[in-house]
């Protein structure tokens, strides 16, 4: 049953019960804020599907009423999926121009010129309120994209499992992540110095410009100038042509040493400071704002905050509450373990069976250490042909040639301009009209070397993004599956309220790692969900392949501590 919820102006909804087709059962109710929330209680014990337009906007200002919802279908999420999946290109969505819901931006959700539509918790609904019919419009689209996909049941899998994960970023914002204060004050005192004023240098990283300056034998540098520095690096004769760090690793000089850690440690500052922490952190939480989706391949980004950075220097202030405990998890090389199932090479799957995979790989002889295996690896997913791993990928092809076959087909695709798409139905976008035209241009016969020159480095460029895309973008399907699976077992641990102040829940999430904050007695438990919920996962999207899914887990007092 589908329970589809639509505005109704700034104070009221309108619901409407739908059936598994989405035929509307019974007239729209309309309701006021507050008999809303009663309603979500009362029909949740049912299991419905609650279809919105947007969880970003709609979830939270239920989750402050202490409202919590087991499953949705978020309208725009999935409408960007089905629009651009291949899988659903015949539809009608698939066939249509961009509209509104390509957009991103809620079409009922918000009054712009007064409350949102959840901010007001009392009242009646307004007479002869009028609603526009575009959500259900949209949704009877979506379902009927689903029931003609080529494969209905992977496009569908997709659908829960990103709606679902909508939910998650959603409490995990409102829950937060525990955090203490005091301890990032001191941990950034111990790399910083003491603080000091806006656009002062902290003791730490002044010292550290003093001694750029003496190698350089430049007293004026800014050594926060990308230009100023790179000038004074050729001044002393380092042919360097950029100050990012992985360039300047590469060069012998003593101004290296202080360079790179002054990167470091001005990124700290700037990125995770005291002016963040007074931003960020607010009644022992950090509540980032998480964008499920926010990037092309179904990976989250984040929206302000750095959540998806947290650095080594002050994960210690990551600090359970008393009594309570982290529970941290990440998939171990989830990337080349999703590669051998969406391959099917039983060879690499073998490689990672209960152990390292990287190890595995070299104990089967391919190549001689870990490093190796890693490097060959990352080129094989990455297009790094050159090299290290140039050098080492001709061996992993002849010892999983259909791993390494499904890379290079993904890189052929894109070399030619073709979408290709994940195991569950996520696809790459096409290129911009622009590579086209220089495609075209070099078949012309009037095109010189450099067009053809340039047409073969964007060709390339084009395929290392697809090679990857189906690895990266499957991972991320995993992912999704792993922590819808490991929300639905802890809700079986949730006492009646509020389950966040009560019982163990998510509060952080890192493409292949997550953070559940429980209660001390119920740390076992939780592990427990966790490593099975990864299995589940490996499951929904591969069946019985046999490939392992191995978990690195630590229970722990300070994030710091899991690493």
């Amino acid at each position: 049953m589908y329970q589809l919820v639509s505005s109704a102006g700034p104070d009221g909804v309108i619901v409407t019960v739908l059936d598994r087709s989405g035929t509307p059962r019974g007239l729209p109710r309309t309701l006021s804020m507050q008999a809303f929330g009663r309603y979500v209680i009362e029909h949740e014990r049912d299991r419905p599907r609650w279809v919105w337009e947007d969880t970003a906007r709609l979830y939270p200002n239920l989750l402050r009423h202490s409202i919590r919802v087991q499953r949705c279908h978020d309208l725009r999420l999935c409408h960007v999926i089905l629009r651009n999946s291949a899988l659903t290109a015949r539809s009608e969505i698939g066939r249509s121009k961009p509209g509104a819901w390509d957009a991103g931006v809620p079409l009922h959700l918000v009054d712009a010129s007064g409350p949102t539509l959840f901010e007001l918790m009392d009242g009646e609904s307004p007479e002869g309120a009028e609603v526009s019919s575009r959500p259900l419009d949209e949704f009877l689209l979506q379902l009927r994209a689903v029931s003609d996909a080529d494969q209905p049941g992977r496009i569908r899998l997709l659908l829960a499992a990103e709606s679902a994960g909508a939910l998650i970023a959603a409490e995990m914002t409102h829950a937060g992540l525990p955090w203490r204060s005091d301890i990032h004050h001191d941990l950034l005192t111990r790399e910083l110095g003491d603080r000091v004023p806006p656009g002062v240098r902290p003791e730490r990283l002044e010292a550290l410009a003093t001694r750029i300056r003496v190698e350089l034998g430049d007293s004026l540098i800014n050594p926060d100038s990308p230009t100023e520095l790179l000038r004074a690096l050729q001044r002393v004769g380092l042919a360097v042509t950029s100050t990012r760090a992985w360039t300047l690793k590469e060069v012998d000089h003593p101004v290296i040493e202080p360079l790179l850690l002054y990167k470091k440690l001005s990124r700290l500052l700037s990125a995770n400071g005291w002016a963040w922490m007074e931003s960020w952190i607010s009644a022992g939480r950090f509540h980032p704002e998480y964008l499920p989706g926010g990037v092309v391949t179904g990976r989250w980004a984040a929206r302000g905050g750095g959540a998806l950075q947290l650095p080594k220097q002050i994960r210690g202030a990551v600090v359970a509450d008393p009594g309570w405990k982290l529970v941290v998890a990440d998939a171990a090389q989830l990337e080349p373990r999703i590669l051998a199932a969406l391959s099917a090479d039983l060879s690499m799957a073998a490689a990672g069976r209960g152990t390292d995979l990287y190890a595995g790989i070299v104990a089967s002889g391919v190549v001689e250490s870990r490093d190796h295996a890693k490097v060959a690896m990352l080129g094989a997913m990455y297009g790094a042909t050159t090299g290290e791993s140039g050098r080492l990928l001709p061996r992993l092809a002849k010892a999983y040639p259909r791993a390494i076959g499904l890379t290079e087909t993904a890189a052929r695709a894109g070399e030619r301009g073709d979408i290709v798409t994940t195991r569950l139905g996520r696809s790459s976008p096409p290129p911009q009209a622009s590579w086209y035209d220089t495609q075209a241009q070099a078949y012309d016969s009037a095109a010189s070397s450099l067009d053809e020159s340039r047409a073969r480095a964007q060709a390339r460029d084009w395929g290392r993004f697809t090679r990857n895309f189906v690895v990266q973008g499957t991972a991320a399907e995993w992912a999704l599956c792993w922590m819808a699976e490991i929300r639905r077992e802890l809700q079986t641990l949730h006492d009646a309220g509020d389950g966040f102040r009560t019982a163990p829940h998510l509060v952080f999430f890192l493409h292949d790692e997550v953070i559940v904050h429980t209660p001390e007695g119920l740390a076992d438990r939780v592990e427990s969900i966790i490593i099975e919920a990864a299995a589940t996962a490996g499951r929904l999207l591969f069946g019985d392949f046999p490939v392992d899914f191995m978990l690195t887990t630590a229970t722990v007092d300070n994030y710091a501590e899991a690493k």
